[in-house]
């Protein structure tokens, strides 16, 4: 995603409350968090809702740090670029892209297809039995918090875009409905 399609976006669907892109680290997504904390005060959103925009803005703020990497496999450096919006009808998305070694793609992506493949009730099942069991617990990389994120939205879909062999773009985008239908 570039700053380009950032405009689109905000020309299509509406308001940006926050964009970043850069290096992570956890005091920057605490102030980032305190941000999106202040937006939602100011813009009078529902509890519910914005406890599920900051619990997925945080999963995939680690989800950034614990995944990404360089472009160039001998560089030391992990970036990506998060943005959360409101749509003209009042639902929010968050994104996130970040660069991702094609390791972790095979890791990450055979938990979002199973997440898809899964109704909520599912995601929710799915979440306790790895809870309970210990797999993929929220361990660095541990992938508990893609169900995490699935328990908060209504809709996600991703893609892997490959840069080269080695190296996939990884672009994840959440949706959050404001009015349900019944």
């Amino acid at each position: 995603m570039d700053i380009n399609q950032i405009q689109e976006m905000v020309d299509k669907d509406g308001i940006v409350f926050l964009s970043y892109g850069g290096h992570l680290s956890q005091t920057l997504i605490s102030g980032m968090t305190e941000a999106l904390e202040k937006e939602a005060e100011h813009n009078d959103i529902d509890m519910s809702a914005s406890n599920n925009i900051f619990t997925i803005f945080i999963e995939l703020s680690q989800n950034m740090m614990n995944y990404s990497k360089a472009l160039n496999e001998y560089a030391d450096i992990s970036q990506g670029l998060i943005l959360v919006s409101r749509d003209k009808e009042f639902n929010y998305n968050i994104h996130s892209q970040n660069v991702v070694s094609k390791a972790d793609k095979e890791k990450i992506e055979p938990k979002l297809k199973e997440i898809l493949s899964l109704d909520r009730d599912g995601v929710k099942k799915r979440y306790r039995e790895l809870r309970k069991s210990g797999q993929n617990t929220h361990g660095k990389g541990g992938g508990i918090g893609f169900y995490e994120i699935a328990k908060k939205c209504d809709f996600i879909n991703y893609d892997f875009n490959k840069i080269k062999d080695d190296r996939y773009y990884f672009h994840i985008k959440t949706t959050i409905l404001t009015k349900k239908e019944i």
